[in-house]
Formats: structure tokens, sequence, C-alpha cells
């Protein structure tokens, strides 16, 4: 790989990956909304969720360590930034796999680079962790909030649909979305327009009435090259991506996006 191209992928899935899966994200004592509010006359129908603005990734680092100590966060960055580059490489050669088969490999590649030796029911235990996925605490009130207000909610994730579903189960989130999209259904990973595309044909919408709700930088800027509104749920507390766009607002938890939404979204 040219070494211009993979100084990119490194940073932004690296920018993606950091603290993705540390022990905790970084305290944030008030709203970072951006300073940006809703368009004038826009009107927001629904909310098209990314997964890990609703699932809470830290107990897949906290199983790395556990499992591999002193080493865990250096597997967790390898792998979580091996999964984005196989992700985007796969996509620009055309060649296909499924998040769960990226995940497995990308665990692969990791273990291998930093020389560990995690045998069949080690690795088994980390890769199983994506289905024991649980939501952040205040998924459930900001999501039971949106949908008294009328709005429609949606996933719209490179999850597989059985890591969806679990991860919804596991939550006690069954019923509250009206639809669960998968990336997987178009055989492809954002931030390709295609896999954006599938929230316009899921809700018969256009792109002004769905709001998109991304938990990394780079997801931000690819939902608003599509033509999103996009509000960025920011946990980590990380600078914007530099792409030449960035989301209409942020902020730090959904109680933000809650306050945005209700602020004439």
């Amino acid at each position: 790989m040219h070494s211009s191209r993979r100084t990119f992928l490194h940073r932004v899935a690296g920018t993606a990956a950091t603290g993705l899966l540390g022990s905790a994200p970084p305290a944030v004592t008030a709203s970072c909304a951006a300073e940006r509010g809703p368009a004038p006359g826009r009107k927001i129908k629904a909310i098209a969720f990314d997964a890990f603005p609703i699932f809470d990734p830290r107990p897949i680092a906290a199983l790395a360590e556990e499992l591999c100590p002193g080493k865990g966060a250096a597997l967790s960055d390898a792998w979580r930034t091996r999964q984005f580059e196989y992700t985007w490489l796969r996509v620009a050669a055309r060649e296909y796999a499924d998040f769960w088969q990226v995940t497995a490999d990308a665990l692969v590649f990791a273990e291998r680079a930093l020389r560990l030796d995690l045998g069949e029911e080690r690795r088994a235990r980390l890769l199983g962790a994506y289905l024991e996925l649980e939501a952040w605490p205040d998924a459930l009130p900001a999501l039971a909030s949106l949908r008294r207000a009328g709005l429609r909610l949606s996933f719209l994730s490179n999850f597989t649909p059985r890591m969806l579903g679990a991860a919804i189960e596991r939550s006690g989130l069954g019923g509250l979305f009206d639809r669960v999209l998968s990336t997987d259904l178009a055989r492809t990973y954002k931030p390709d327009p295609r896999a954006y595309r599938m929230a316009l044909d899921a809700l018969g919408l256009e792109r002004e009435e769905i709001l998109f709700v991304p938990f990394a930088g780079w997801d931000a800027a690819g939902a608003r090259w599509f033509g999103y509104p996009t509000f960025w749920v920011n946990r980590l507390g990380l600078p914007a991506e530099e792409l030449g766009v960035s989301a209409d607002a942020a902020g730090a938890s959904l109680n933000d996006l809650v306050e945005f939404v209700a602020a004439g979204a």
C-alpha cells in the first residue's frame, strides 16, 4: 500500500478507535453542542443511528485486558484499526465480506502483529463479546423520549443483522426501532453512499427528513457528504475529522441529541 494511503487509513481509523475500546470515555461536564443549530425550515421525521451511540463497546476492551494483562489496550487498538481498514479496503476492491468475518480477520491480524497467541478459546471469547453488548445508560430514556415526540427510529450500522439483533435484545430495546438496517443487506460499508441510501429507501423519506446520528467523526463526515442532517454523539470528546465537512451539531450524549431535536430540528 502506498505510504500516504496507509497514513490516511491509520489516522482516521485510529481516531475512531482511540478510546472506543478503552476503559472509559473522557469526562464531559456540559453539552458540547455545535454552534450551528437546525437549519431553518427543516422538519426531521426520522432518526437513523449508528450502533455505537446506542451500544457501549467498553466491555470488549475490558475483556481484552483481562485475557491479555498489560497488552489489552494495544490489542484493542490494533484490532479496531484493522477492522476499519478491512471494511474500507473491501469496499474499494469490491471484495465483500460481512462485518462478523471482517472482525474475526482483524482480530487474527492484530494478534499476529503483536506476537500474541490467544488460542481458539480466548479468540472466541473476544469475538463473542460483540454479541454481548448492552446499551449506554442514557439510551433507553432518550429513545423513549424521541419516540414520544413522534419520530421514527432506525439503525443504520455496519453490524450484521445478528450482531444488531443480539445487542437490541440484551439491551431491552425491542419495539423502539421501526427499521434495523445493516449495511450487510447492500453488501457494502459506510461511508459508501450505497450504505447511507438504505435509510432513504427503507423509510421512504427525503434526505433532509432523516437525522443521522454517528459515533465516529468519519461517519459524521460520510453522512454529511451524502446529504443527511447529522448530529454527532461524540462521547469521546474527539476533534472533528479534517475532511471538509462537519456535523450540523454535536453533543456528548443522547441527552444532547434529545435537546437538539426538541429545539426544532
